[in-house]
């Protein structure tokens, strides 16, 4: 498990992240100054980005089998970030994440299916403000390495690296968010775009 903050503009949640290996899972490590969570949604018709910078992260990945896999995501609402901390504290009151009531974005799969050499696509339930949804996200793996021998040490002993790119889009209005306040169903969007970026490593 790792928590971390992480840049701007950032999503997914997502995350607890878990992709299951062959006989048995392999736990990999999540690189935090190289992984992020990030969300876009319109203020009438300007993007604005905002990310979440506290999150539980598990990591196994079978690189021989991506397929054989599964993912969790675990996100602190209350570590939302906007770059306005007057925007921060209304997105945790009750006309949208009810924060104190509904903590943590989850995500956990279901099925992980191989669409093509680079490209998985995990369904599972996603989980916000006590609404709860099946979705599917599509993942790229960006690359899967093995470090050579002889930056190992410089690297902190790591022996192997792999990192993966998802994106979803959701309607708040599915979970509730937002849908109390006049102001907000009048001013912002509907459609959520969340932007997952992970990189881990084994030793």
């Amino acid at each position: 498990m790792t928590k971390r903050k992480i840049f701007p503009a950032m999503i997914l949640a997502l995350t607890t992240l878990t992709i299951a290996a062959g006989p048995a899972p392999v736990i990999w490590n999540v690189d935090v100054p190289h992984t992020g969570i990030g969300f876009s949604v319109k203020h009438f018709f300007t993007p604005v980005r905002g990310e979440f910078t506290e999150y539980d992260v598990e990591l196994n990945f079978d690189r021989e089998d991506p397929a054989n896999s599964t993912v969790r995501v675990s996100i602190d609402v209350a570590s939302v970030e906007t770059g306005n901390e007057k925007r921060n504290a209304h997105l945790m009151s009750e006309d949208f994440f009810e924060a104190a009531t509904y903590p943590y974005i989850t995500f956990e799969s279901r099925e992980v299916r191989l669409v093509s050499e680079n490209q998985l696509m995990v369904r599972g339930p996603l989980s916000i403000k006590g609404q709860v949804h099946e979705v599917e996200l599509p993942v790229t793996i960006l690359g899967v390495r093995d470090i050579p021998a002889e930056m190992r040490e410089m690297l902190g002993g790591i022996t192997e690296l792999a990192s993966f790119e998802a994106g979803l889009q959701i309607d708040r209005n599915d979970y509730g968010v937002g849908v109390g306040s006049w102001a907000a169903t009048m001013v912002v969007g509907g459609e959520v775009k969340i932007d997952i970026a992970v990189e881990a490593n084994r030793q």
